[in-house]
């Protein structure tokens, strides 16, 4: 960005308090704020105590040396313990811990607390007897299955770091993360189901482990039986799980470790074409998750059945699938599939049939809901709800208000949460209880974390300014590193300003102080000299109520430096009129007109493309680069890490006549 601040574009008016019968029994409060102002470190001792067992208490909080900082350093616990036996030795064995729902029609099955820290004992003494000890890693590349929360469990058991890679990725991007960490054992299925059809896992495994003359760390291979395909066999290096877990001993003693041990490696792209391995610790990052959980996912577990849909290959199937709401003892759902098989009302119908009450998406699966209609969900029971949840990416206002409107039935509050890899656990979100929700607003940090908005010079922004979102403070759910090159993660997170973190995204404050976070600063578009956020005209163009989703980039200008250029999404009942000769146009006119309206004639785009499907990666995220490159008109660049490489040349193809200039 330069010496200019982003512009603060978009306006919005409406809020929503929380219904006063949910604020009653919320677990966050707004004395949480006042605390953590009055005193930040002894604010994070008391949650650390509360939602936390210790075999060993700490005696000091936090030894913060800018960038580098140790929470509760001279405690000691397991976090298994805490997401299993805690539960198991208060008496609440039978309590169901995960309600798993497979893609296959009927594959279901309830795993208790009890049953759950069976088989996770059993896997840590088969582990162990593959040489996996404290301190080894060991690389879990699993489908949506149990087995992946027993494979990570099992693994925290020991005090064996994990490093999870979505099932997703390519053998070439499974051997670097093995290679980066060391991986002594890596954790695998046959295959995994997928829009109906069994697809293969051990292929890629092997084929990662077979790499020239080079040597791997992996002596040996656990592979789940999921499909029970055909799979290739090295004798003597690949065991099947189930085989190996009736060969352990069924007891095991979880390993105390210091709070600072290594809980997780989990890999996140870089710049430099490297993947980063962000290293998380024990103590703070179980610390932050199971109270963050509570606090603004407001998590009663004697009551709640909790669901977050992402994968556990994400950073967010991390902190809340397995250990934040199971530090707390929750009940959730688990679901290997996709929303729409078999049917594109399977999210819904699994809220009716299980009575779920949280539910914790993202905005991108939102405005797919909304690209299909809301007669979908309309067939199904979704009372059971009492909150929501949004998380991956800003998420725009009217995406905000459908969500609330049509699955919330306008009584749910809304947590639209931001926080990152990195930052290990939500760091700004409202508290469902207490906040007076705006929609498309993160709002503001949470109690015990410090977040602002600075400009170029590093001085905080006025209300209504726009910049760059810092925290200020260390929190405990950190990133501790870069998994071996501290440098990078020096140059990388603190290297802007001194002492204050920043990963790369832009935000504006409103008139009120709450925060808008805008995406990532390198989407920012110059305008004529303006500044402007790429998220805000997406929104604009999604409150149109013919748009369900929008992605925008700047393309080279010979007038303006840089143009605005938008891609979009359809509502389905919208489709036929841009189908028809001529009325395209029209609506493309239409929709540039709206911009203009709802931003200001800066901001109308210079052109419109109306497109079935949206370049994203397999976490949903949109490739913005992608499309600036058929906006400019060149050859379009990798697109190995698309969810569905052929949706550019769907894109290429279709382009003939939406265009507006």
């Amino acid at each position: 960005m330069s010496e200019q601040t982003l512009e603060n574009l978009l306006k919005e008016d409406r809020t929503f308090p929380p219904p006063p019968e949910f604020a009653a029994h919320a677990n966050g409060t707004a004395e949480l704020y006042a605390q953590a102002d009055a005193d930040f470190e002894g604010c994070w001792a008391e949650q650390a105590r509360t939602y936390v067992t210790w075999s060993k208490d700490f005696t000091q909080v936090l030894d913060w040396n800018p960038p580098f900082a140790t929470w509760f350093a001279d405690g000691e616990l397991n976090a298994c313990w805490n997401a299993l036996d805690k539960h198991v030795e208060a008496g609440n064995g039978d309590r169901v811990a995960i309600h798993f729902i497979g893609e296959p029609e009927g594959d279901t099955k309830d795993y208790t607390y009890s049953e759950l820290h069976d088989q996770v004992q059993r896997a840590a003494n088969a582990l162990s007897a593959l040489g996996v000890g404290t301190g080894d890693t060991v690389a879990i590349y699993l489908p949506m299955i149990p087995e992946a929360v027993i494979a990570m469990l099992a693994c925290a058991r020991l005090g064996a770091p994990h490093s999870v890679v979505f099932g997703g990725f390519s053998s070439e991007a499974l051997r670097t993360r093995i290679d980066d960490a060391s991986a002594k054992v890596v954790i695998t299925a046959d295959g995994g189901y997928r829009r109906g059809k069994p697809s293969s896992l051990k292929p890629a495994v092997d084929a990662a482990l077979v790499h020239g003359d080079d040597v791997t760390s992996v002596t040996n291979v656990l592979v789940v039986r999921r499909t029970g395909q055909d799979t290739a066999w090295t004798d003597g290096r690949d065991l099947w799980w189930h085989e190996a877990l009736a060969a352990a001993e069924p007891t095991h003693e979880a390993v105390p470790v210091g709070a600072e041990h290594p809980l997780f490696i989990l890999y996140t792209s870089g710049t430099t074409g490297k993947p980063k391995g962000i290293l998380h610790t024990t103590g703070g990052f179980l610390t932050q998750c199971a109270y963050t959980s509570s606090v603004v996912h407001d998590v009663h577990p004697e009551s709640d059945v909790y669901w977050c849909t992402a994968d556990i290959g994400w950073v967010t199937g991390h902190s809340y699938i397995v250990y934040g709401p199971m530090t707390l003892g929750a009940t959730q759902v688990i679901y290997e599939g996709t929303p729409d098989t078999p049917h594109q009302g399977r999210f819904w119908e699994i809220v009716q049939d299980y009575g779920v009450t949280i539910l914790y998406t993202a905005p991108t699966a939102i405005r797919t809901f909304m690209k299909w209609g809301e007669e979908i969900p309309a067939k199904f029971d979704m009372s059971s709800l009492r909150l929501l949840g949004s998380v991956g990416e800003p998420i725009n206002p009217e995406a905000w208000m459908w969500y609330r409107r049509v699955i919330g039935g306008d009584r749910c509050p809304v947590v639209d949460t931001w926080w990152q890899t990195e930052t290990g656990a939500i760091m700004i979100s409202p508290l469902p209880g207490v906040s007076a929700a705006v929609p498309g607003s993160a709002m503001r940090a949470i109690p015990g974390i410090v977040a602002d908005v600075l400009d170029e010079a590093g001085d905080p922004v006025p209300d209504g300014g726009g910049g760059y979102l810092v925290i200020t403070k260390p929190w405990p759910a950190m990133l501790r590193t870069v998994y071996g090159d501290d440098q990078r993660y020096k140059d990388t997170y603190w290297g802007r300003y001194d002492g204050v973190y920043f990963a790369g995204d832009g935000a504006k404050k409103d008139v009120d102080g709450d925060i808008w976070v805008l995406g990532r600063v390198d989407d920012v578009m110059n305008i004529s000299g303006h500044r402007l956020s790429t998220t805000e005209i997406e929104s604009a163009l999604v409150s149109h109520p013919k748009v369900a989703e929008a992605a925008v980039v700047g393309a080279a200008d010979v007038t303006t430096g840089q143009a605005v250029c938008a891609f979009v999404i359809l509502r389905s009942e919208a489709v036929e009129e841009a189908d028809d000769v001529g009325e395209g146009a029209e609506l493309v006119q239409e929709l540039r007109t709206h911009v203009a309206r709802e931003i200001g004639p800066i901001a109308k785009p210079r052109q419109i493309m109306i497109v079935e499907e949206l370049p994203k990666t397999r976490s949903g995220k949109i490739m913005r680069r992608l499309l600036r490159d058929v906006a400019e008109n060149r050859e379009v660049g990798d697109v190995t890490t698309l969810a569905d490489s052929s949706v550019m040349d769907l894109i290429k193809a279709g382009l003939g006549g939406t265009g507006s200039s």
